[in-house]
């Protein structure tokens, strides 16, 4: 996401490198090559120039403080631009309605019916909320049974009415059935639709009336660039929605649609999916996507989903294990799964700061961890318990049984070995142990 924008703009400001000052010459050299790369990145022409006007006149307005670089100024302000480009602030869901009602919107194949799944899971997980999911795409076929997949898949009831065609009918029934029932957020997923189809505009802006939601969100595929931004506005002029939904923004999206909806439609961006996977939704923060887009990471968004794979009591139990040196390969098969929970791996490695160019040439596949997984899942409980029987007729049994060969294993079992000391450093005798256990470590051969 993103990478094209983020090295055309680490390339503009280079300009500005090794000036003394910043002046009108070189500012204009340099936002004339950042008005470039927002174009490329599919940004509205409008919005790009209206954004480097912006930039120009705030560094002009500047004195540099003797301190800072006239780069790291023009980073400092562009950065500060874009997230106010984006939103500025973080906007949340708006909840107060018993049940409350969020209505999706959007085109065909945007990702409405797995982001409400998703949407469903989070208020769930995050939020200690009952969500109620509703099947109101009476059109297409195998919808409602692909919402069901999707509810089964995040363990979220779905409300359905096969034969029925009136989704007005459908809504109220469901409202009616959260009600009775103790769910207190209905979510209502409904066919796609173009704006310039007047009687399927014309129903959804007839269902919003009617149900009188909390929240409409507009999904959008940001693969489509420039066109989301238009299509937004288009339903905006019709529903006033709320916010948007950006999907696939894992993908090889020039991210244009991320930077121009905001303005052109004035309403903020609310979710961004970021994977396949059902916990693969992450709220949206102007700031952190700014720090992205110009290279700096995400620690925030990285510690976060971290936390939310961190379990107090099993950490506990672990450090314990590890202290006393017991630490197996059940344990390390455990770590693997809160991991792969975290998210895309390489999505995940970019968010560490200065890594995200270096990881974005690199083929890092989520399938990653198979090979592992399959040497541990080939292990007998007792080995997995107990490595210390892994004898070489076993590894060599482990080898065959998991499609590997012989050094992948061994491989596999000295990583295990110097994790598991890494790890006996770290918790029996804090940093200080730590560093002199490092001291004492053979020098490697030059």
């Amino acid at each position: 996401m993103f990478e094209n924008l983020s090295d055309r703009l680490e390339r503009s400001f280079k300009i500005l490198k090794g000036e003394g000052k910043i002046t009108e010459i070189n500012v204009a050299e340099t936002l004339k090559d950042v008005r470039r790369a927002l174009l490329d990145a599919d940004v509205n022409y409008k919005v790009a120039k209206s954004f480097t006007d912006t930039v120009k006149q705030k560094a002009l307005g500047m004195n540099v403080l003797t301190a800072v670089k006239p780069g790291q100024l023009m980073v400092k302000i562009v950065h500060d631009e874009l997230a106010e480009l984006m939103g500025g602030e973080t906007a949340g869901l708006n909840l107060t309605q018993k049940p409350a009602i969020i209505l999706m919107s959007g085109l065909q194949g945007s990702g409405k019916t797995t982001f409400s799944g998703k949407l469903a899971n989070m208020l769930k997980t995050k939020q200690n909320k009952k969500p109620l999911l509703v099947a109101c795409d009476v059109y297409r076929p195998a919808a409602i049974e692909q919402l069901k997949v999707v509810g089964g898949q995040v363990g979220v009831a779905v409300y359905a009415e096969p034969e029925n065609k009136n989704v007005n009918e459908i809504a109220d029934h469901a409202i009616q059935e959260a009600r009775a029932k103790g769910y207190d957020v209905v979510i209502v997923d409904t066919a796609g639709r173009l704006a310039i189809d007047e009687q399927m505009m014309n129903e959804i802006e007839s269902l919003k009336n009617h149900v009188s939601p909390d929240e409409t969100l507009f999904v959008v595929d940001s693969m489509t660039g420039q066109d989301a931004v238009n299509t937004a506005k288009e339903f905006n002029d019709r529903l006033d929605f709320n916010g948007v939904v950006l999907t696939k923004l894992d993908g090889d999206t020039r991210g244009g649609a991320a930077l121009s909806i905001r303005t052109v439609v004035t309403k903020p961006i609310k979710f961004i999916g970021i994977g396949e996977k059902m916990e693969a939704v992450d709220v949206f923060h102007p700031s952190r996507m700014a720090d992205r887009i110009l290279g700096m990471g995400d620690v925030v968004s990285l510690v976060e989903r971290a936390q939310e794979q961190f379990d107090e009591e099993e950490a506990k139990k672990l450090q314990k294990k590890i202290q006393k040196n017991q630490f197996d390969f059940n344990d390390f098969m455990k770590q693997i799964q809160q991991i792969k929970k975290m998210g895309n791996l390489k999505d995940l490695a970019s968010m560490i700061p200065g890594v995200g160019k270096a990881v974005r040439e690199m083929d890092i596949d989520d399938n990653a961890f198979k090979g592992i997984e399959a040497i541990i899942n080939s292990m007998t409980p007792a080995e997995r318990s107990n490595p210390a029987l892994l004898n070489t007729s076993r590894r060599q049994r482990i080898a065959k049984g998991s499609g590997t060969n012989v050094q992948e294993v061994n491989r596999l079992i000295k990583q295990f070995d110097q994790t598991r000391k890494m790890m006996k450093m770290v918790t029996g005798s804090g940093m200080k142990g730590m560093m002199a256990n490092m001291k004492n470590m053979p020098k490697m051969p030059h």
